[in-house]
């Protein structure tokens, strides 16, 4: 485990400045060392069968329901963003209520460690039911079916964490998308945060600039941001998360409006869902991109990566060059899929995803 001490802060604004800019370098030093502890080949010899047993679960889900594959990969992007406070409150409580053992909860950047499958349970609420997950995160019982095939085949040897991040990757190339390799070794924490996933999550309202500075916190790049984005090209969104756009805005394609109009009422009908990629929703393209220029994004924050920013020449470019949108989106999915993981003997194997040991 890697200490971090911190001096006084400056009440000064400069001062202030500087610790904010520290700790941003600190949590990606953090994160770096982390990463190096992931490898590829992590259980080539422990459990061979794994990647095969859930690629081919992956696989048979997503064929039964297209949007399972969206679903699973924003399982995994929701896990990830989400950082955990030092010794918060709302994560000490799981340990001693799901578990006979007493956890020691150390200052930690928490991001791919499976908190957001931990359910509700006693006293203790997790992440499902921030604001961004209510209602909308799905998925939960194809990964722990995928969780039990692998531990028939490798009890106690695959973290839950690393299963999500394999089956993102592999939902996308079900779909068409890009493959990439999985770095693997994530353990699985015994900690959640409800009100961190409420603030860390992105908001389908949230401006470019602050897309930006979300990602940039997260040791992610404009270009990840944009890139990662495109994954919006699968999977659909729930009216109540476009209907201000809808009835707001005036960059919006107004035969799209119309048609999305049909079934997002002013009022009522939040959980009616449509495709944000409304050329190809079932296949991993770039048509999104592409949508993107004629003002076809669903979401606000979609449509605000071409809006007149700082992001317009490579929405552009990954409008007219896919070979280059999936290059970037699969480098920025191993970037991403490092942020804050435990490793070694940090957090644990759950047995069952949904609960702690």
């Amino acid at each position: 485990m890697i200490v971090v001490k911190l001096d006084t802060v400056s009440s000064t604004m400069a001062a202030a400045s500087v610790s904010v800019q520290t700790i941003v370098l600190l949590l990606l030093a953090v994160a770096a060392v982390a990463s190096a502890q992931l490898s590829a080949t992590f259980y080539d010899s422990s459990c061979p069968r794994a990647l095969g047993t859930i690629r081919s679960a992956v696989t048979a889900a997503v064929n039964r329901d297209p949007r399972m594959g969206a679903s699973l990969l924003r399982l995994h992007f929701h896990d990830c963003f989400v950082q955990a406070s030092p010794r918060s409150s709302s994560s000490l409580p799981l340990a001693r209520s799901l578990s006979s053992r007493t956890y020691s909860v150390p200052w930690r950047a928490q991001g791919c460690d499976a908190s957001v499958l931990l359910s509700d349970r006693g006293s203790f609420t997790g992440e499902q039911n921030a604001f961004p997950n209510r209602g909308s995160l799905r998925g939960f019982d194809v990964v722990d079916s995928i969780k039990a095939q692998v531990e028939a085949v490798c009890p106690r040897t695959v973290s839950c964490a690393d299963i999500l991040a394999v089956a993102a990757r592999d939902s996308v190339v079900t779909l068409g998308g890009p493959p990439y390799t999985v770095l693997l070794g994530r353990r699985d924490s015994t900690t959640a945060s409800l009100s961190q996933a409420n603030s860390d999550l992105p908001s389908p309202g949230s401006s470019l600039a602050s897309l930006i500075s979300g990602f940039a916190r997260k040791g992610l790049t404009t270009t990840d941001m944009v890139a990662l984005s495109g994954a919006h090209t699968v999977g659909q969104a729930q009216c109540t998360n476009f209907r201000s756009r809808l009835y707001g805005e005036s960059n919006l394609n107004q035969s799209d409006a119309a048609a999305l109009r049909a079934n997002c009422p002013q009022s009522g009908g939040d959980g009616n869902l449509a495709p944000m990629d409304l050329a190809t929703p079932n296949t991993f393209d770039a048509a999104f991109f592409r949508g993107l220029l004629s003002q076809r994004g669903v979401l606000h924050s979609d449509q605000q990566l071409f809006s007149g920013g700082s992001t317009d020449a490579l929405v552009q470019s990954y409008a007219s060059n896919a070979g280059q949108f999936r290059n970037d989106f699969a480098a920025a999915m191993v970037r991403m899929g490092s942020i804050g993981v435990l490793t070694g003997s940090q957090g644990q194997i759950r047995l069952s995803c949904s609960s702690v040991n």
